[in-house]
């Protein structure tokens, strides 16, 4: 059986642009569309060696600039052909327009209490549909912030995937019950837990399958060790703004190209390991004892090297 590939894009306007004190449209562009390199250049991408792709929207933003920013990404995403599912920063329910992001609710999901998830993912949920998306049936809290209770709230509100757990932010913000390096799909409190993939890059130290985190040499070594292994899932993670520099103002061209290179080896690999939206309920062997890639010194090393290069060079503003 080929191994599901859930290839999640966190879309959401920028706390980081708010607090600067930019306008709503600079928000929006940096966001969304930073230098190009944005959702609608990931979208051509997708399109380009036919892969499907989650994104999961942030609608949480609307409460301080209003829907319109989230209705656009919303129906680009849809136009194109990929998925929205609900993505959530609580932070923005206590933010204002203009005050350098001095006001604020509380940053992390697993703070609030179970009846407080259930009305905040409610009525985050609530504002993703009048943005123009389907009922949502899959999410991702901000940060990977999620616990049980937020399982729970979930499973109330009628959601059947989860893909919070993230081991190597375990057990804070990521505080979900599970095994720090439980990366296979697996029945938990009501929902289908969609862990993101990850990687042991040194002996001890886990890595999470992101674009910013890992090279193509460790994703290429993931993926394969996933479809060799038979593994149910592989949760990549990207998000709307990071193959661009912080500033959102240039291309970060070693973000960039470990795109590139990730498209590229998905759909050469399309047999063995199948991009696949959550709105489709894939068949998931659930609760398989899939385990993360072990390390290597060399791909890390070479990793570190290419990290300093973008840290250094790529992340510069225009």
């Amino acid at each position: 059986m080929a191994t599901r590939v859930f290839l999640t894009v966190d879309t959401e306007l920028m706390w980081r642009h708010h607090a600067a004190g930019l306008d709503a449209a600079e928000i929006a562009q940096r966001s969304f569309e930073p230098a190009g390199v944005g959702v609608g250049w990931q979208l051509a991408m997708l399109a380009r060696h036919g892969l499907k792709a989650c994104f999961f929207v942030d609608p949480m933003p609307a409460l301080v600039y209003g829907l319109d920013p989230i209705k656009r990404v919303v129906g680009a995403i849809l136009e194109a052909g990929q998925e929205v599912q609900l993505h959530l920063h609580a932070n923005w329910t206590g933010a204002k327009a203009a005050d350098g992001g001095a006001a604020h609710a509380a940053f992390e999901l697993i703070d609030y209490a179970l009846a407080e998830q259930v009305e905040l993912i409610g009525g985050a949920a609530d504002m993703l549909v009048a943005a123009g998306a389907p009922e949502p049936i899959a999410f991702r809290a901000g940060s990977y912030s999620a616990s049980d209770d937020t399982l729970a709230a979930l499973a109330e509100l009628g959601f059947v995937y989860d893909s919070s757990h993230n081991g190597s932010e375990h057990p804070w913000p990521s505080a979900i019950g599970l095994d720090p390096r439980q990366i296979a799909p697996v029945a938990h409190r009501g929902v289908i837990e969609v862990p993101v993939t990850l990687i042991e890059d040194r002996p001890g130290h886990l890595r999470h399958f992101q674009i910013c985190a890992l090279s193509a040499a460790e994703m290429r070594a993931a993926l394969d060790h996933a479809a060799r292994r038979g593994h149910s899932a592989v949760t990549i993670v990207s998000h709307g703004f990071e193959l661009a520099n912080r500033a959102g103002t240039r291309p970060n061209a070693v973000h960039v190209g470990r795109f590139e290179a990730l498209c590229a080896m998905l759909d050469e690999r399309r047999e063995a390991l199948v991009t696949t939206h959550f709105a489709e309920h894939p068949r998931l062997p659930l609760g398989q004892e899939d385990r993360p890639l072990g390390p290597s010194l060399i791909r890390t090393r070479l990793r570190q090297a290419a990290q300093l290069w973008s840290n250094l060079v790529e992340e510069r503003a225009a």
